[in-house]
């Protein structure tokens, strides 16, 4: 893991529908989940929390300041404007030092030597990745950034990497199901053939297109924001 990602916040009072007000003034309404305790109504100035969930996203343990109280959460939801995609309300959970927590980590592929693609990509191939993150637990202190596997691996026409190719480090456990497939090796004119043949079905069975009467508005906000 990465140096620690740090997050100062402030307890919010605003609740409801009422949280526009201090989105207005540059803040974002989030919620702390505390062990079957009460949970803690937070607001987080928005340049800073938007820097935060870049660097840690969904994997990365924060630590988070409360009226000087310390704690360490995870981010687990991020809710977004879906037309602005602004972030608009984002729920944090909070994890103890010494539990082992489960979190879903980005997985990416490694080359030998100067190689940028995988022996199949050199040949013409088409290596399709149906994955780009996997689950794993650990102690927050040691979950890692991202899992890699060899993509030197993906050479022929069939050739899969799952979940058990993937390099994990001292002291994470695999969550995901070890079959779980990552990436396949596809002949390209066999792959276009496939996506032909769904887009035609799926156009065959597609319902005609109805008016879409909802009125144009701000997402529905939850109560208990």
């Amino acid at each position: 893991m990465s140096d620690a990602i740090t997050l100062t916040v402030e307890p919010r009072a605003t609740l409801g529908k009422k949280v526009k007000t201090i989105r207005r003034e540059g803040l974002v309404p989030a919620v702390v989940y505390n062990f079957g305790k009460e949970s803690s109504h937070i607001q987080a100035d928005y340049q800073t929390l938007a820097r935060v969930i870049k660097v840690a996203g969904r994997h990365h343990p924060v630590e988070l300041t409360i009226d000087s109280k310390k704690s360490i959460v995870m981010i687990r939801k991020i809710d977004r404007d879906p037309r602005t995609a602004q972030i608009t309300h984002v729920v944090l959970e909070s994890v103890k030092a010494n539990e082992v927590v489960e979190t879903a980590v980005p997985v990416r592929a490694v080359f030998d030597g100067d190689n940028e693609q995988t022996p199949a990509e050199r040949a013409g191939l088409i290596v399709l990745a149906q994955a780009d993150e996997i689950v794993v637990k650990a102690f927050p202190r040691n979950l890692p950034d991202e899992v890699t596997y060899s993509g030197e691996k993906l050479v022929a026409v069939g050739d899969q990497v799952t979940a058990t190719d993937v390099t994990l480090p001292k002291d994470v456990e695999l969550v995901t199901e070890p079959e779980h497939v990552i990436a396949t090796v596809f002949e390209p004119s066999a792959l276009a053939a496939a996506n032909e043949e769904a887009a035609g079905a799926e156009e065959s069975t597609a319902p005609e297109a109805a008016e879409d009467t909802a009125a144009e508005g701000e997402p529905v906000e939850a109560s208990n924001q």
